[in-house]
């Protein structure tokens, strides 16, 4: 009986190589690879997943709680870029060994190598990477009488829009999006929302009051005041906008990959006509200022370990085995998440599936990552209450004001 009670009292075997994944929701293409790597790793470990809420904040709020009670069971985490230096920083995620990091960077698209790190150093390692590129109607681009063969900035686009009167697609919410955006705009013009990332929360001094501030502010002023982004401009997401899109008085929008598949099914559905399948092009995001290379929005996964995990060794083996070419290249093509290692990109079936698979990979090579600050989730919320909805938006006032609140959020005088 006392043998029995020593067992029972006991945590993991010594000899246990079973690793948690906590995913964010899919198509099930994570699931698929946790049980490949399983498979192919001949018995050395056994992948299982866990599913996370489907929203990032939650997932963001999950993660963070349970790193900071000390829970073993994190061994492998699917993290929104974002929220990586928030967990960095007070050192819950496991150190990325450097043999592992030098092999699982080869190729990478600098969008996805900067959002994986923290103070010049990789503290996760890139999974998948999504960004926005420029969808358009080639009939109305062709009426309008724009060039799609170069690049092309947002007066062009707004122009080209009001013009043929169409509507044009942005995400006007007050939600993420309207981050992604703001931060899309004001990296294209040069500037930055946050100057020193690495500062303390009373010594944050953000990039808002400038001209790439008010730039951003002009060009979201302008698609509300004007209603060139519709009458539902205001609570417009992705899918919205998508939906715009696709009617007649769609002309240009900026969206994910997922715009292709989503049009595809409703067309072979029956819900679209097929002609709109033809009528459709692609382009870099467009530019703030012309001549100058847009820094296209930056999302996607990173796989981190959990500081606390019994096995981060065999955490970071799977992880090799899950961001694998072969994987990254699969995952995009059932899931429609784009790989971050450019050699995936060769796979021949991805063209087919995605015939704008160069265009994304260029835009993933041009793209810059939301604020990298522990603080983000201060400085996210702020932007959507004080830059929403567009058509209030003022490039006199905005910056300063966005500036100021943000400020007084980090130092405690006010509250979200």
């Amino acid at each position: 009986m006392m043998g029995t009670l020593l067992v029972s009292g006991c945590g993991p075997a010594e000899g246990d190589n079973t690793l948690t994944w906590y995913i964010n929701p899919d198509a099930g293409g994570q699931a698929a690879i946790a049980e490949r790597c399983t498979e192919e790793s001949g018995g050395a470990y056994r992948i299982e997943t866990s599913l996370l809420p489907s929203d990032a904040a939650s997932q963001r709020e999950q993660l963070a709680r349970r790193l900071a009670a000390g829970d073993s069971s994190l061994d492998i985490m699917s993290l929104d870029p974002p929220f990586i230096p928030e967990l960095a920083e007070p050192g819950f995620l496991a150190p990325v060994p450097d043999d592992v990091a030098q092999r699982t960077t080869e190729n990478v698209v600098e969008g996805a190598l900067a959002g994986a790190t923290w103070k010049d150093e990789l503290v996760t390692v890139p999974f998948w990477a999504n960004t926005q590129i420029l969808w358009y109607r080639e009939s109305v681009a062709e009426a309008a009488g724009l060039d799609m063969t170069q690049p092309v900035t947002w007066d062009q686009v707004m122009e080209a829009a009001a013009s043929q009167e169409k509507t044009l697609g942005v995400q006007g919410a007050q939600a993420e999006s309207m981050t992604v955006w703001i931060n899309a705009l004001i990296e294209s013009a040069g500037g930055s929302i946050v100057a020193n990332p690495e500062a303390t929360a009373d010594e944050i001094e953000l990039g808002l009051v400038s001209e790439a501030g008010t730039e951003a502010a002009r060009i979201i002023s302008t698609i509300g005041e004007e209603g060139l982004g519709g009458p539902g401009l205001a609570t417009q997401d992705e899918n919205t906008s998508m939906i715009g899109f696709q009617g007649d008085s769609g002309s240009f929008m900026v969206n994910y990959p997922f715009v292709w598949p989503a049009t595809l099914a409703a067309v072979e559905a029956g819900t679209l006509d097929e002609a709109l399948i033809e009528d459709i092009g692609w382009a870099i995001y467009p530019q703030v200022a012309e001549g100058e290379e847009a820094a296209p929005p930056l999302g996607g996964i990173d796989l981190g370990v959990g500081a606390e995990s019994d096995n981060p060794a065999l955490a970071y083996e799977a992880i090799e085995c899950i961001v694998s070419v072969e994987n990254q290249a699969e995952y995009f093509i059932t899931n429609g998440n784009p790989p971050s290692n450019t050699e995936a990109y060769e796979d021949p079936r991805i063209e087919e599936t995605f015939p704008m698979a160069e265009t994304i990979r260029d835009s993933l090579q041009q793209s810059a990552p939301r604020p990298q600050t522990p603080f983000y989730n201060e400085v996210s919320t702020g932007l959507q209450q004080t830059w929403a909805p567009p058509a209030s938006v003022d490039p006199e006032t905005t910056p300063e004001n966005s500036a100021e609140f943000i400020t007084s959020v980090l130092r405690g005088e006010q509250l979200l």
